[in-house]
């Protein structure tokens, strides 16, 4: 591995593929949200290429892999500086890199080719079935594969940190990341019983966006805000001790909320509604500690894009994942609104503030060092990667709002109609076409605005 001057340790190096391959990654799961959101307004688009039910398996299963590439990079990356020492082996991340790049290319390939069925077959689901459930439709080789990988991860991570400095920030990181894993485990877990299997299935899906993930973001934006504005880095710990501690809280009892129409005992309609109104507590936390940190800081750090990302990603997490889904997450509420476009719209702006901005935005604090560039790319690059920030975050607020606004109405036509006779799901989705039109030309300006954000990697030019 060549010497980089601008890294502390070489080993950091091995972040870099990772956040490569996240990105590519990322650019996929777009076009094929496009492709989806025109399904959803001409029916037979690309069919029977790529049918509706395939091309949404690609879309949600290319946004859990690029966030899973881009965590493993972020801890690749500032796992050696807060141990203050090399990576345990950069042989064993490279080798994982490209197992996990793969696994990944080949099961993506699966969908596109293979139909769902005889890729089950194929792939020899019925030794243990774990497949046909929404955002685990892996096959079950698959799934062995990323557990492979995730040991590798977490033994590679693990030895550093266990000979080094130990600090806040990366043990918050190791909990979250040894948390994902463990979950990760219930997806081998398929009952027959469907209340059964809806119940396990929330452990992976909410205990992972809704609790051990949120300590992951944690970690890497205290680890950014220390780096870019010099502020003590006790006060940044205590700042981040205090947020995870109320985002475990009300992530996890707060799953409750996920039980209210699958059969559980009605004791969760209150654990659930109560808890999950907390849940925006530790979300609001964070946009606090970002914006006060940034307020205080002792340096003026050349790399103004960072800090942008580091404060956008707050206030859209707490705006996605905190306000929208408090706009629906009460029982009563609930009742009429869930699995409509509302969903839909706490989920994209929820994923897309609290863990795509994430990612991003470590990216755009290693990148440059990671090129051999210094502390920030040249002054046009960043103005490119701002373009591409409001772009991409303004065009997501777009497609959240065309959303709720589709939701609304699905909900007051299909589940509250005035005078009794209710619409018929299709007909319901016939008068929410127009949204679902401008829902695909704020997609587009999105794709616009990634596009932009990758441009400014192509210019290497250094700030004077």
């Amino acid at each position: 591995m060549s010497p980089n001057p601008s890294l502390k340790f070489a080993s950091q190096a091995v972040a870099k593929p990772y956040f490569v391959f996240a990105l590519m990654l990322f650019v996929g799961q777009i076009l094929f949200g496009l492709i989806m959101g025109l399904q959803y307004v001409i029916g037979d688009f690309l069919f029977p290429a790529i049918p509706f039910n395939v091309a949404r398996m690609v879309h949600t299963n290319l946004l859990i892999v690029w966030l899973l590439f881009g965590f493993m990079g972020a801890a690749y990356y500032l796992i050696p500086e807060e141990s203050d020492c090399e990576l345990y082996s950069p042989k064993l991340a490279l080798v994982l890199f490209w197992v996990f790049a793969g696994a990944g290319v080949l099961t993506i390939l699966g969908y596109l080719l293979v139909p769902y069925a005889g890729l089950a077959e194929l792939t020899g689901n019925e030794l243990l079935p774990t497949m046909g459930r929404e955002f685990l439709e892996q096959p079950t080789i698959t799934k062995v594969g990323i557990v492979v990988v995730a040991l590798g991860f977490l033994f590679n991570v693990g030895m550093t940190v266990l000979r080094g400095r130990k600090t806040a920030i990366s043990m918050v990181l190791m909990t979250g990341l040894i948390g994902l894993a463990v979950l990760f485990l219930f997806s081998f877990y398929n009952p027959e019983n469907l209340v059964r299997d809806k119940l396990y299935w929330w452990w992976v899906v909410h205990l992972w966006v809704e609790g051990v993930w949120e300590l992951i973001m944690g970690a890497i934006l205290a680890f950014v805000l220390v780096k870019i504005t010099g502020v003590d880095r006790e006060v940044i710990e205590k700042w981040l001790y205090v947020i995870i501690a109320m985002a475990l809280i009300t992530g996890i009892i707060g799953t409750g909320h996920h039980y209210f129409w699958i059969g559980l005992p009605s004791y969760w309609l209150w654990l659930g509604s109560v808890f999950s109104a907390l849940e925006p507590l530790p979300f609001f936390a964070m946009v606090l500690f970002a914006f006060n940190m940034i307020k205080r800081r002792r340096r003026e750090h050349p790399n103004r894009a960072t800090a942008l990302w580091a404060m956008g990603t707050t206030v859209m997490a707490f705006l996605g994942a905190g306000v929208w889904g408090f706009m629906h997450t009460l029982a009563p509420v609930n009742y009429y609104t869930h699995g409509s476009q509302l969903t839909a719209a706490h989920g994209h702006m929820a994923f897309y503030g609290a863990y795509a901005m994430i990612v991003m935005t470590i990216i755009s604090y290693a990148m440059p060092r990671l090129r051999g560039i210094g502390e920030a790319m040249g002054n046009r690059s960043q103005v490119l990667e701002m373009w591409g920030f409001w772009l991409m975050t303004i065009a997501m607020v777009c497609i959240t709002l065309f959303l709720t606004a589709a939701g609304v109405l699905q909900v007051w036509l299909q589940r509250l109609p005035a005078d009794g006779a209710a619409m018929t799901f299709m007909s319901t989705q016939d008068q929410l076409a127009i949204f679902y039109w401008m829902r695909e030309a704020a997609g587009v300006i999105f794709l616009i605005g990634l596009l932009v954000y990758l441009l400014s990697f192509r210019r290497r030019a250094a700030l004077a």
